[in-house]
């Protein structure tokens, strides 16, 4: 019986970080020519295989290792988006921060739910950006999209689009109220759902980006 092996030898060279594997499989030796055949897949992999008279089959195999290592632009990309998002979240947490502290403004219940998801946001997308890390965007997108749904649900409780015995705030400062209007037309809850739904944004694109 002929003997089989089969050997892998990666290589990764900079800066393509491509990953080489060479597989050998003795087989009953053949009395044709060498021949080799390359053949190119849409995914950017490339497979040659060769037949050698004494040594038998061999495929070499040349495929991309992965894609967030073998293209640094895009990298630099996701890294970037990420940064966006985190200045966001932790600009609306100051500012959130600054109209309760510092204006004497006291936040509703609404409010203060739409803080429990954009507080944590701060650290969480911090903790991604160094070193960079696209998981982390699992954590930060129900946060995020959830902070989006009651910023949403406060903003048509202030334009009486919902009825405000909807509204959670029975006693205490009122939900439906308007305390602020920065620019003279956007509220508290207004700002709230801009940030959180750009960062919903940002969020999918880079999860979108690392997925690929």
């Amino acid at each position: 019986m002929p003997k089989r092996f089969a050997s892998a030898i990666e290589v990764a060279p900079s800066p393509q970080q491509m990953s080489v594997v060479l597989q050998v499989h003795h087989l009953e030796p053949r009395k044709t020519p060498n021949e080799v055949a390359l053949q190119s897949k849409s995914s950017g992999s490339m497979i040659a295989t060769g037949r050698h008279k004494q040594r038998g089959v061999i495929t070499i195999r040349i495929g991309s290792m992965n894609q967030a290592r073998s293209n640094p632009d895009k990298l630099d990309k996701d890294w970037l988006l990420l940064l966006a998002a985190w200045l966001l979240v932790t600009a609306a947490s100051l500012g959130s921060l600054f109209f309760s502290e510092i204006m004497d403004l006291p936040p509703c219940s609404l409010c203060w739910y739409q803080r429990v998801f954009m507080f944590p946001l701060v650290l969480v997308l911090f903790m991604g950006l160094f070193p960079f890390d696209p998981k982390v965007v699992r954590y930060a997108l129900p946060l995020s999209a959830a902070g989006s749904l009651v910023a949403l649900y406060h903003l048509l409780l202030q334009a009486g689009v919902l009825p405000e015995r909807a509204a959670p705030c029975t006693q205490g400062v009122s939900c439906s109220d308007v305390d602020l209007l920065v620019f003279g037309f956007a509220s508290i809850p207004m700002l709230s759902l801009v940030a959180f739904g750009a960062v919903t944004a940002l969020l999918i694109i880079i999860l979108r980006s690392s997925s690929r």
